[in-house]
């Protein structure tokens, strides 16, 4: 089966270069399908396979939430080939043990390729480290995303375990200290009467942190940046030699705190900051301080997400919309170059957890379709989303993972 779009932007050795793209699939069945498919009247730009290394697919222990199946196919639609699964589950991935139990469920369901994270410590408890050693052939690399990692010793101890086995630290930063409230400390937390969690709650950790993998040398990431204070640390440790890589979320990147509504979908850890947050978080992203933008694919039930910010549990889904709200919000106005997204999507993911790029795996997209962001659409079972109902540019066409359609539009959309 041969895909071809004409006149797309592919993007090849290191540059756009607008050609007619050929797509093949692998044939797996006794009789060659020799057919092809001509796309001819959009926009293409041609991709290579996204890689998220910060999602949470829920199973082992809490597929009522989501499975690795629905997932993965929410990825794959989202033109992701490869995803770095978190460890808060049931068990939680704390011994080789724990974590092939989702590794033999990734081998029957999976879409795209999975890469687990072990936790930092047993059960993300933070009061001993897990098995790391014999954990870390089977890794990405180790994190308590959920929770940060409160004993400054043990977490010295897990740096230094780390680096001797040549793996990534990857940091929830959350001083338990700031912890417990509900939205970002700000006007509309004020305005409404919410417990603000202060940004000192994430850069206090930072801070520690990245001081920490300076005297240990451990290869050292945070997550989920959402703070100025944050950018400006780990900017000032880059240039001082420190390890460190950084990621941020679409969410962080085109929301502020003056956006926030009544509703659980806007609720997420840490949470949407204000709009000299934002900018700042933009200007690491073009300037690379922050090295990547990833989701953070949080799903919950419906009832979990429909307490109101007050209540509901903390988590958005992103993997079917990351791209789209990137390619609407921040390319097409100018805030972020086209030619940028490649290396915040696969190529800097990819290098810093050792994740290899198959070199047929691509996605394509027609960036010049509209369409409204509609949760019900969504192949993940996680339907919480702050970009519900908006108007975005850039469908997804088809995905190709290893040599294989993971992904392509239902006919009646093409």
């Amino acid at each position: 089966m041969r895909y071809l779009f004409k006149n797309a932007l592919v993007w090849k050795n290191g540059a756009f270069v607008r050609e007619d793209a050929s797509v093949e699939l692998s044939v797996t069945r006794e009789k060659p399908d020799d057919r092809e498919f001509v796309f001819a009247k959009g926009e293409y730009l041609v991709l290579p396979g996204f890689c998220d290394v910060h999602v949470h697919l829920r199973e082992p222990g809490f597929s009522y939430k989501e499975t690795i199946a629905s997932g993965t196919a929410a990825a794959a639609r989202g033109g992701y080939t490869d995803v770095c699964t978190m460890p808060n589950l049931d068990p939680v991935p704390d011994t080789a043990g724990h974590l092939n139990v989702q590794l033999d469920i990734a081998e029957k369901s999976a879409a795209v390729g999975l890469h687990p994270y072990g936790a930092v410590t047993v059960g993300e408890q933070g009061l001993m480290l897990s098995d790391m050693e014999d954990m870390a052939p089977m890794v990405c690399g180790f994190t308590d995303d959920g929770r940060g990692v409160q004993n400054e010793e043990l977490m010295r101890s897990a740096m230094k375990k780390a680096a001797a086995l040549g793996k990534v630290i990857a940091a929830h930063c959350e001083d338990a200290r700031y912890s417990g409230g509900v939205i970002a400390e700000g006007e509309y937390a004020r305005a409404h009467g919410y417990r603000g969690i202060p940004a000192a709650c994430e850069w206090k950790m930072v801070e520690r942190d990245l001081r920490l993998a300076k005297e240990t040398g451990c290869r050292y990431h945070v997550c989920h940046v959402s703070a100025k204070e944050s950018v400006e640390l780990i900017r000032r440790a880059k240039a001082e030699g420190v390890d460190v890589t950084a990621e941020t979320c679409p969410h962080y990147l085109t929301l502020n705190d003056s956006m926030l509504r009544e509703h659980g979908r806007f609720k997420m850890n840490p949470p949407i900051r204000s709009e000299e947050d934002r900018l700042a978080l933009l200007q690491a992203v073009n300037d690379g301080t922050i090295d990547m933008i990833v989701t953070d694919h949080a799903p919950h039930s419906a009832k979990e997400k429909h307490g109101g910010l007050a209540r509901s549990l903390m988590g958005v889904t992103g993997l079917e919309t990351a791209f789209s709200i990137l390619y609407t919000k921040l390319v097409r106005t100018g805030a972020l170059p086209a030619e940028k997204l490649p290396a915040l999507l696969t190529d800097n993911p990819r290098r810093r957890f050792g994740i290899p790029a198959r070199s047929g795996d691509v996605c394509v997209w027609e960036v010049g379709r509209e369409y409204t962001v509609d949760p019900e659409t969504f192949l993940s079972q996680g339907k919480s989303t702050p970009f519900d109902g908006e108007r975005v540019f850039g469908k997804c066409i088809l995905t190709v993972y290893d040599g294989r359609a993971v992904w392509r539009v239902p006919e009646e959309e093409a």
